[in-house]
């Protein structure tokens, strides 16, 4: 009886060949096949997709912060840990396909009354079994149970796909935040030094005033630009620990000092420029789109499992063993037992649950798609951003060097004429009130073209992140 169990439940796996599931085709792009923002590309087969975010993010400090913030990143941990979740959540299904077996060593003992017993006396009754067979184990001839498993399958790999994309957004915010730092950092120094050469003018212009050779106003005007600078260091001192509170967030452990922004904010040696390459391979490859394409198909998968309920459901019940009123006999010779119990459920009426099922299930898969579509979208949107960006910050950085090196010059030039006694006091304020200003715009312009290729890096699929 035994190797008959064994040939039923070989035989009964391979029964389940086919579901009853819609055939998957992925939809058509709903977006343009050039971004909106055209730039031309030096003709090479990779893409952003195919490269390592240390090929990307090529300074070494940033490299350490990003590498740390990766191995402790809580928000990253969740995210892997969501990942062998599904995974189980996966095997549990998956086990469905294969019958269920097990083995059972029961006692059972009684007494049978005199009142009752035919023989008019009382009798205690004692056997032991060992048994080893399935229960209900069904037969998946219209592939319900395999739809179930392919659905369970598509959302363990959207899982993966989401710890992708998570993975992807905490380098690309750690570099932001790094990035931001750096440029707090190089505000703070600019204030600090501009504070220094501001209280130097005010001392020269209060002793022009006590000994009668300036005005009240110009005494007032540098008074404002000092305090002005004075109120701008105190500023950047918050912001830039706010920076580094941030930073340690994202890295989730103490931040080593060496591993700090060190000089000015050159996005060439910190950031590697990235092929843009064609929207239907960056949109295919995004780990954002490819989840949500996971998760179309496991809503087309559970299309087919709710078609199977409106057929039969055959289920097998089997076991084999060894009874015996004494355990020391229990695997002698003459003991064996049997059983074999086919069943089939016939669906006759549910009250329309199952049609209602059904209509769940294809509204499910019509929202996956209408869902996958926006992500699509979306995807399109955010890179045609970054590339409007990234074809006007060069000449946006170079306008603002040219203003900078002007305002620069033009300080020179006052400074010059005010010694002269040429031009007074106020114009020589009004050229170092916009020195300053040309200097903060110019950082801030770095930090926009650094931010930029981080998002680019994001935007395009964020590259082939390290295992």
């Amino acid at each position: 009886m035994l190797r008959n169990l064994t040939l039923i439940l070989v035989a009964s796996t391979a029964v389940g060949a086919c579901t009853l599931a819609p055939k998957y085709e992925r939809p058509a792009l709903p977006v343009a096949q050039t971004w909106s923002t055209p730039t031309p590309e030096a003709a090479t087969p990779v893409s952003a997709a195919d490269l390592d975010w240390r090929q990307v993010l090529v300074d070494p400090r940033l490299q350490g912060v990003v590498d740390l913030a990766l191995k402790q990143n809580r928000d990253l941990r969740v995210a892997v840990l969501n990942i062998e979740k599904a995974r189980a959540q996966y095997g549990v299904q998956r086990s469905a396909l294969f019958p269920g077996i097990n083995g059972t060593i029961s006692e059972q003992r009684g007494r049978t009354p005199a009142s009752t017993s035919q023989t008019g006396q009382a009798f205690d009754t004692e056997a032991y079994s060992a048994t080893i067979g399935f229960t209900a184990y069904e037969l998946d001839l219209f592939g319900r149970v395999r739809s179930l498993n392919d659905a369970a399958l598509q959302s363990y790999l959207a899982t993966e796909q989401t710890s992708r994309s998570v993975r992807v957004s905490l380098i690309a915010e750690t570099a932001n935040a790094w990035l931001t730092l750096a440029a707090d950092q190089e505000r703070l120094a600019l204030a600090q030094t501009t504070l220094a050469t501001r209280e130097d003018s005010l001392r020269l212009v209060r002793q022009r005033v006590d000994g009668g050779a300036g005005s009240l106003l110009d005494l007032r005007n540098a008074e404002t630009l000092a305090e002005t600078a004075r109120a701008d260091v105190a500023v950047y001192t918050a912001q830039v620990a706010q920076d580094r509170n941030a930073l340690t967030l994202l890295v989730g452990g103490a931040l080593p000092d060496d591993l700090l922004p060190a000089g000015g904010l050159d996005a060439d040696n910190v950031l590697a420029d990235l092929p843009a390459g064609l929207p239907s391979d960056v949109l295919a490859r995004r780990p954002d789109v490819l989840a949500a394409e996971r998760q179309l198909q496991a809503a087309n998968a559970n299309v087919g499992a709710a078609r199977a309920a409106f057929f039969p459901r055959i289920s097998l019940t089997g076991s084999t063993g060894s009874t015996r009123p004494d355990l020391g006999d229990l695997f002698k010779g003459g003991t064996s037992v049997w059983n074999f119990t086919p069943q089939i459920s016939l669906p006759i009426f549910a009250g329309g649950a199952n049609v209602a099922n059904l209509n769940i299930s294809k509204a499910d898969r019509d929202i996956a798609v209408a869902t996958y579509e926006k992500t699509v979208q979306t995807a399109f949107r955010e890179v045609s951003d970054a590339l409007s960006v990234r074809a006007t910050v060069a000449d946006r950085l170079a306008a603002q060097e040219r203003l900078t090196a002007a305002a620069a010059d033009s300080t020179r030039l006052s400074q010059q004429r005010r010694d002269a006694g040429l031009d007074s006091a106020l114009t020589l304020l009004d050229a170092q009130r916009s020195l300053y200003a040309a200097q903060q715009g110019l950082i801030a312009t770095r930090l926009a073209r650094a931010t930029n290729l981080v998002t680019l890096y994001k935007t395009l699929g964020g590259g082939a992140p390290a295992a």
